[in-house]
């Protein structure tokens, strides 16, 4: 099955088989009036259309952009997208003046959560979870990472990953599924967090290993959680199980998760809020990704992550949604496009390259995914607007008209075909 996408404004995206740094960041291959040319899941050909009519036979179909700027499909690397329950109730009294620490002493965040999704069966869990990537999907996403983590026991950790895996089957969003156990210590815990430690290492973390439903695995690395020491014991195992490693880092206090994670060659480090110069040039000089999360900033009322400052380091820098019940319910990529650009001060073009080619390589998938090139996989998206500038200049709004996943025409005028 080939499918052209032709009558585009512009076809832009960022170009390469790894993350870009520094300067690099925001130089985008912008082609006026190219067309794009899918054959099966791939994509074979991006140019002029005089080109592509010399080159190639009459498609099997043809979608025409009307006009609009066709961009590759975000790829969003942090995200909780299965959870039972709401928490818009901390939601208000952190706008009365509770902190976020606060409300979790009291029973609240991520441990509320948590109570409602070990009540849930596996089939409301992914009734949820798919209701969910249909948004994710309609807001451009085509790529996510799904982390577990609202079950901190062995039984619900296991079902959480079951259905990221039964709804990367069934949906078209490809997911990435990470074992997020050491999210939080549970409450039949909470006395003696050495226990839970030890059960995660001996009993949880094996277990999920041989169960093949997780190909990462990531900690809360903070202050009241999991301190330094611990997570270095949490994930001391990775290495054997083959597990690639995040690291939620420096989030709510400087203390050195990042500096850990480049030690551990992690993946990446995200959140990042409050890393330290030293954690900057760390970071500069490995091959970890600094995934930065505006939309929990923006949610949480908190600073934002010194994007500007990594960047002008050479740190390679991805954003995400880190789409969550308590600190970022969002699905929405170009509501972190713009918020990362008006919050962290990134420019149009960089926050771009960070939710697609650096979000590919933040989950270890940048010769796949995340730029529109010869032989990647044909996933892409049609915005409503001439530029890929509209993004972010005309926010609160979806531009997102047509959706390409795999060669497949999924979303078409902001509707699911497929």
């Amino acid at each position: 099955m080939s499918l052209l996408i032709r009558g585009a404004s512009q076809v832009a995206t960022p170009t390469g088989h790894g993350a870009r740094r520094g300067a690099d960041l925001a130089r985008l291959d912008v082609r006026p009036r190219a067309v794009v040319r899918c054959e099966g899941d791939r994509i074979a050909f991006v140019g002029s259309e005089e080109e592509h009519d010399r080159s190639f036979p009459r498609p099997d179909a043809v979608l025409d952009a009307g006009g609009g700027c066709v961009l590759p499909g975000f790829v969003d690397p942090h995200t909780h997208p299965v959870w039972a329950g709401s928490r818009e109730d901390e939601f208000n009294r952190r706008l009365r003046g509770s902190t976020y620490m606060e409300i979790a002493r009291a029973g609240g965040g991520i441990n509320a959560t948590v109570r409602a999704t070990r009540g849930a069966s596996r089939d409301q869990l992914l009734a949820a979870a798919l209701a969910r990537l249909d948004i994710f999907l309609g807001h451009g996403t085509t790529t996510i990472e799904a982390k577990s983590g609202y079950g901190l026991d062995l039984a619900t950790e296991l079902r959480m990953l079951e259905v990221i895996r039964d709804a990367d089957r069934s949906h078209p969003v490809d997911l990435h599924p990470t074992c997020l156990a050491a999210h939080e210590v549970p409450p039949e815990h909470r006395d003696d967090p050495e226990r839970y430690i030890r059960l995660l290492v001996d009993e949880i973390h094996p277990a999920i290993a041989a169960s093949g439903l997780a190909e990462a695995v990531d900690v809360f690395c903070e202050r009241g959680v999991f301190d330094l020491d611990q997570t270095r014991r949490l994930l001391a195992d990775a290495p054997r199980y083959g597990w690639r490693i995040h690291l939620h880092a420096d989030e709510l206090s400087q203390l050195g998760g990042t500096e850990l994670a480049v030690e551990l060659g992690a993946l990446t480090a995200d959140h990042l809020i409050y890393v330290s110069e030293a954690g900057i040039r760390a970071l500069a000089a490995s091959e970890t990704v600094a995934v930065l999360l505006p939309g929990t900033s923006f949610f949480l009322r908190s600073s934002y992550a010194p994007a500007r400052a990594m960047v002008e380091a050479g740190c390679a820098v991805a954003v995400a949604t880190d789409c969550n019940p308590g600190s970022s319910p969002t699905q929405s990529m170009p509501a972190i496009l713009a918020l990362a650009c008006l919050g962290m001060g990134l420019t149009v073009e960089e926050a771009l390259t960070a939710a697609t080619l650096n979000a590919a390589a933040a989950i270890g998938r940048a010769g796949e995914i995340g730029s529109l090139e010869v032989g990647k996989r044909a996933d892409l998206i049609v915005l409503g607007a001439p530029s890929y500038h509209h993004l972010v200049y005309h926010y609160g709004v979806s531009q997102i008209r047509h959706v390409v996943k795999n060669g497949r025409l999924v979303v078409r005028d902001g509707l699911r075909t497929g």
